[in-house]
């Protein structure tokens, strides 16, 4: 259900609307958003009157595929709740100072979790998975506050995930260690689990992988720039996430390769640029400069959204071409910080839905996501008896054992019968080589 705004406040936002001679049909609209908002910060623990969270409230409007028009009348109205708020004290903010010297408590644990990531520089999206491990861990300690939580919780709540709730290891290991952030970074307590806890099965999924003939079906009922994304994750063996990150400085067409940063863990590398692309992606470079010429020339117009925990100086570049989205979006975003104009990459929603319309009508019989053009790159590589080492590199495994999966992907080459090497014919021992 959504969250009712508290009746004395909802009179005052209304009282202000109708005092600036805002229509009734505006009224509504204008209330609407405002519901919105305050259901967005309760669910994804935003501080309601902190001016960050509209950002964020308009960065998902965005991802919802709400166009300027509408995120520009949601920042406005919520713009207005934060004049109207200002005349009401903060809640609890007589008690704050008690329970500060108490400890923690959790909207301040969220805060700080926030703050923290923030400044390590971990992603958004290690953020939001964090956060969520960390609100089902404070709903399992009920009304424990933070300051009194020991290692112990954790492992019963470690325990649980596995025994009640079945998950599996992987699930169990992203808890794992969103909990020791909580106790290493936040709460700053010991975390020694060893022994206490009772492991997740773990299952290893073989993944799904196309063949060659079913990457072009599905990439044939596809066009413009997602077509190009999709050849790029299948060609360079991408996570959705870096190529929709890729900027225009990732690109060395000259040395032909391709340069992936902050990937996975944080970790930067570099892969071959398929030769047979580069004239397309040259093309589509030139695409992207005119629109970003023709943004240039806009009013209000900042540049691109910069990474993530980026300092003022690398901020003050956003308008420079080298750090725009290779593949933006169509539309610019309104920021209600400063009210000017960003534009932010293809949406990963997007370019899913249009996938599943492509293997659909492929008429392929696998579930087909953006992931799996990364299986298939691998896949692919060990069929032409690439090296797993040149093969765990290029997908940016920390440790070859998540790279050795795509072994059970490809039919064995490994010769079963047993025989005496006295047996092999000359040619056949030559093939052997030197030792």
């Amino acid at each position: 259900m959504m969250r009712m705004i508290p009746v004395v406040l909802e009179r005052a936002y209304l009282a202000c609307l109708e005092s600036r001679g805002v229509s009734r049909c505006v009224q509504w609209a204008w209330r609407k958003w405002l519901r919105y908002y305050l259901d967005f910060c309760g669910k994804y623990e935003h501080p309601e009157r902190d001016r960050e969270s509209l950002q964020a409230f308009l960065q998902k409007l965005a991802e919802k595929g709400q166009d300027t028009g509408r995120q520009a009348e949601a920042a406005a109205s919520i713009g207005l709740f934060y004049e109207v708020v200002a005349q009401f004290p903060a809640p609890g903010a007589a008690g704050a100072t008690v329970r500060e010297e108490a400890g923690l408590d959790w909207p301040a644990v969220f805060r700080r979790l926030k703050e923290v990531m923030r400044t390590r520089h971990n992603s958004p999206a290690t953020l939001k998975t964090y956060r969520s491990w960390i609100r089902q861990f404070s709903g399992f300690v009920g009304s424990k506050p933070p300051a009194e939580l020991v290692a112990d919780d954790a492992a019963r709540f470690l325990t649980w995930l596995a025994t009640e709730r079945r998950v599996v290891a992987s699930t169990q290991n992203q808890a794992f260690n969103a909990l020791l952030f909580l106790f290493r970074h936040i709460l700053e307590k010991p975390y020694e689990l060893e022994g206490k806890v009772v492991r997740a099965r773990r299952r290893r999924h073989v993944p799904v992988v196309l063949t060659r003939d079913e990457v072009d079906r599905v990439v044939a009922h596809l066009s413009g720039p997602h077509r190009l994304l999709v050849l790029l994750l299948y060609g360079c063996g991408l996570r959705l996430s870096e190529g929709l990150n890729l900027r225009i400085h990732c690109f060395n067409f000259d040395d032909g390769i391709l340069t992936i940063h902050r990937g996975k863990g944080g970790k930067d590398r570099t892969v071959p640029l398929p030769q047979c692309l580069q004239a397309d992606l040259l093309a589509h470079r030139e695409v992207v400069r005119k629109q970003f010429e023709a943004d240039l020339t806009t009013e209000r117009f900042a540049g691109s959204f910069m990474p993530e925990g980026s300092d003022r100086k690398w901020q003050g570049r956003a308008r420079d071409w080298v750090w725009q989205f290779f593949f933006p979006a169509a539309n610019l975003t309104l920021v209600p910080a400063d009210q000017k104009l960003r534009r932010y990459h293809l949406h990963a929603t997007e370019v899913g839905k249009l996938l599943r319309i492509a293997a659909r009508e492929a008429q392929l019989d696998k579930r087909v996501t953006a992931h799996t053009f990364r299986h298939s790159f691998a896949s692919h590589l060990l069929l032409a008896n690439y090296d797993i080492r040149t093969i765990q590199e290029m997908m940016g495994h920390s440790h070859v054992q998540t790279t050795m999966i795509y072994t059970q992907t490809v039919p064995s080459r490994t010769r079963k019968d047993r025989r005496s090497p006295l047996d092999f014919a000359p040619d056949e021992d030559r093939r052997g080589g030197e030792t």
